[in-house]
């Protein structure tokens, strides 16, 4: 069967506009709009969701900007531009590292500590809303055939701090 050119730009178009990292970022986005919305809710007004490049990366540990940087796929420099408005905020702090003078350590502060438990409750709250729409199942089979996926992929990207002991 032959198909007109208008047919092939249409299935070109649809598999462009729907496909796996599509929907994988719709999916993120939806996510992380709704964690968003759900932390100003808890008063943390100044949060977007580009902090969560930071955040997400951090851990509760001390950690260098270079790991924040290579962990979130980002260049040092765009890495301090979050990280200071993250401190303008109060949430992080950077210190000098005890082992590289040279190296800056970032940390939560009080208020971050606040910031990441509320960010958790969120998170968990999000879960629950998308388990409600989807089934508890659905969810859970998804989110382990992505961690399967990621696993032999080899695709794991998790910052030292969150790993060791």
């Amino acid at each position: 069967m032959i198909k007109t050119a208008a047919e092939n730009n249409q299935a070109i178009a649809a598999k462009l506009s729907n496909n796996l990292p599509r929907l994988l970022r719709e999916f993120s986005r939806d996510f992380d709009r709704r964690v968003c919305e759900g932390l100003v809710a808890r008063g943390h007004t100044n949060i977007r969701t580009s902090h969560s490049t930071v955040l997400g990366n951090l851990g509760m540990g001390d950690v260098r900007v270079a790991e924040l940087a290579r962990h979130s796929k980002m260049t040092q420099q765009a890495m301090g531009k979050i990280l200071k408005d993250l401190e303008r905020l109060d949430y992080v702090k950077r210190s000098i590292d005890d082992v590289d003078k040279r190296a800056k350590e970032i940390q939560l502060t009080a208020r971050g500590m606040i910031l990441a438990q509320d960010s958790l409750d969120v998170v968990n709250q999000t879960y629950d809303q998308y388990a409600i729409k989807v089934g508890l199942q659905q969810l859970q089979d998804f989110e382990q055939s992505l961690r399967s996926t990621v696993h032999k992929l080899h695709l794991h990207n998790m910052p030292t701090s969150w790993t060791s002991p």
